[in-house]
């Protein structure tokens, strides 16, 4: 049920996301939107005219119907507001989506309408409730590209408007002060104090309409002062004017890189077709792509490549260097390469498939290729996902070991769901992903190294003491028994349990959670088998019908998906 409502909601922020070059049905619902808009406006100016009781019947109940459909639209639209930008998760998030320009335009355009059937409400507030109704022509904005270009230019220019708007204003007073002690000697009785002063400079900029201002000044100076605010009342139009003219060429500037940087990042998506993967029959998307490979095949310079990198969006995308994946002794030439991943979070991926088995990948961020591996053991054995894919990688803090005193930006919401996920299914697993021999560490002679809680060196596999975090020993000493066997007869790889690796730091997120009615199992392979070698996908499946079949007593079925070509992640994120 939870996998249909999230897959529906994922839908609905597609038909949310204001672009009117989208799907056929989603832009349906766009054009219905500014179509019940422009009707809601329609009646709004209609209503101002004295009209006969059926007339105006009709244009009640368009104001009903319209009212009922921008509440059912403005409420699915705070629903899924997680969804389309992860920083508006919880209800905390919502709230902070209500404060946003057009999210604020929603509900007062909406809500308070109800108000005046809830309370009674006096004349006067009715009438701000039935005038507020016009803030609904502005949602239009979010589907206009020259409102929005406005809205970014004022944006863009805002601290230049403050300023300039800040120095009129001191100067004005000043001005206007220095006018009141000249004419108070001689208009006492029109210049009483310095408020009416101030009151008839400002006057001056908009034209005096209520004419509470028509007190012209008399003394040389302070008919001096007159010209220099009659001055200043152009130059109150024309700094502004000019200030939004150069923030409204930026804006086009801005939107014309834009355009050119979706085009690349669209390009760039390109070069992750999925390939087939022989050994096992899979489409697979590929881990990476170097900067040559899209340079000759793409056309896109390296500057190219490189903005959009840094400007994409989801599925989003790294800069690696695979040289850092090959052990030292082999000489490994450094090369910038670009590897795609999802997101659904801010700190990365987390998919809940209501498994009892749960795939961690915490260090996906610096680690090239491991959320990738990971991933596709997820996907294949149908286990939930969570990895860490976002965050500084400068000052890299892992969530995997946390430090309370100075914990990962990301490790709060990460360390939250991966608790919720875990302990939704008393007595599940979690498969802790990490990498073996790469360019700083030693080659090891066996290639998978398993771990449950242990000192390096303790291999001893049934473990009784407080440092395991496996409870049910007999099930991982047959899962392991098992695996270690499958892996050396299909692949001739060997397998070691805490030999090399320790696992024993009171640090580990799980320890930190206190996670006591669950079990963790830290996998850790050889770079070079899970990156560079032709049957890593096959390893990996192994990996999940192992994991499926010891742990979850199931046997493994493969989702058709994988048999699906198609670019990157595209409709793996429909499951998501």
């Amino acid at each position: 049920m939870s996998t249909r409502i999230e897959k529906f909601k994922l839908n609905l922020a597609r038909v949310f996301d204001d672009n009117l070059h989208t799907r056929q049905w989603h832009n349906i619902v766009d054009w219905l939107i500014i179509f019940m808009i422009l009707v809601s406006t329609t009646e709004i100016f209609l209503s101002t005219f004295d009209l006969d009781p059926g007339l105006r019947r009709i244009l009640w109940w368009i104001d009903i119907i319209t009212l009922i459909f921008f509440t059912i639209e403005v409420t699915l639209r705070i629903w899924v507001a997680p969804v389309a930008n992860p920083k508006y998760k919880g209800w905390k998030g919502r709230l902070k989506y209500c404060f946003t320009f057009y999210g604020a335009i929603d509900v007062l355009s909406t809500f308070p309408f109800y108000l005046q059937w809830i309370f009674p409400i006096p004349f006067t507030a009715f009438k701000l409730l039935r005038t507020a109704r016009v803030i609904r022509t502005m949602r239009i904005g979010r589907y206009s590209k020259s409102f929005n270009l406005l809205t970014n230019a004022i944006k863009e220019k805002r601290r230049e408007l403050i300023v300039s708007m800040q120095f009129l204003i001191v100067i004005t007073v000043i001005l206007s002060l220095i006018l009141f002690f000249f004419e108070h000697e001689e208009q006492p009785d029109v210049y009483k104090n310095g408020f009416i002063s101030v009151i008839w400079a400002f006057a001056q900029y908009i034209g005096d309409p209520g004419q509470f201002a028509d007190t012209p000044p008399v003394t040389g100076i302070g008919r001096v002062i007159a010209c220099i605010i009659g001055l200043l009342g152009i130059a109150i139009v024309a700094v502004p004017a000019g200030i939004l003219g150069a923030g409204f060429t930026e804006a086009l500037e801005k939107e014309a890189r834009k355009d050119s940087l979706k085009a690349n990042t669209d390009k760039l998506q390109n070069a992750f077709h999925r390939k087939l993967d022989r050994p096992t029959g899979f489409q697979i998307v590929n881990p990476f792509r170097t900067l040559t490979y899209i340079q000759a095949r793409l056309g896109l310079t390296t500057e190219e490549i490189f903005d959009a990198v840094n400007n994409s969006e989801n599925p989003r995308y790294r800069l690696i260097n695979t040289g850092s994946t090959i052990p030292r002794y082999k000489r490994p030439v450094d090369e910038i390469a670009v590897e795609m991943y999802p997101v659904n979070r801010p700190y990365g991926i987390c998919i809940d498939r209501n498994s009892p088995i749960t795939i961690v990948a915490p260090s996906s961020l610096v680690d090239p290729a491991t959320g990738w591996f990971s991933f596709y053991l997820s996907l294949i054995g149908d286990f939930n996902y969570i990895s860490r894919e976002e965050g500084d990688r400068d000052i890299y803090q892992s969530v995997f070991i946390n430090n309370p005193s100075d914990p990962a930006p990301e490790y709060e919401e990460f360390a939250s769901d991966l608790k919720q996920m875990v302990e939704k299914h008393p007595g599940g697993w979690t498969i802790t992903i990490l990498v073996a021999s790469g360019n700083l560490e030693p080659e090891l002679p066996t290639h998978l190294h398993f771990a449950t809680g242990g000192k390096k060196g303790q291999d001893d596999i049934m473990v009784t003491d407080e440092t395991t975090m496996v409870k049910d020993q007999e099930k991982y000493r047959k899962f392991y028994k098992e695996t270690e066997k499958v892996i050396k007869e299909r692949f001739g790889l060997k397998c070691d349990h805490q030999r090399y690796h320790s696992t024993s730091n009171p640090k580990l997120i799980y320890r930190q959670l206190n996670l006591k009615d669950s079990n963790h199992v830290v996998l850790r392979i050889e770079w070079d088998k899970m990156l560079w070698d032709d049957n890593r996908i096959a390893l990996c499946k192994t990996l999940a019908e192992m994991i499926s079949k010891v742990l979850d007593g199931k046997e493994l079925q493969i989702d058709p998906i994988l048999k699906v070509k198609d670019i990157g992640y595209k409709d793996y994120l429909n499951n998501i």
